[in-house]
């Protein structure tokens, strides 16, 4: 089949470095590349764990009441503060 394709600068040149490199034709750069890409993009994306948080003692509240503002934050400023 032939067509034509506009490509983009940095794919440009990773194909001419390829082919380059491979001493082959631009044609077999792009066919295998092509293929190879749409290898990955038909299989389907590996598992991913989720992540895990442990958990962690914080300690008793430091404030009677955490509804009384100014207590809670007399507490987390240190009692100079107020």
């Amino acid at each position: 089949m032939r067509t034509t394709l506009t490509l983009d600068k940095d794919v440009a040149a990773a194909l001419e470095r390829q082919r380059k490199a491979r001493k082959a034709s631009l044609k077999t750069v792009v066919n295998e590349a092509l293929r190879q890409g749409l290898g990955q993009m038909a299989s389907p994306a590996p598992a991913r764990r989720a992540p895990r948080t442990r958990a962690v003692s914080l300690g008793r509240c430091l404030a009677s009441n955490i509804d009384n503002v100014s207590e809670a934050l007399a507490i987390a400023e240190g009692e100079s503060f107020r």
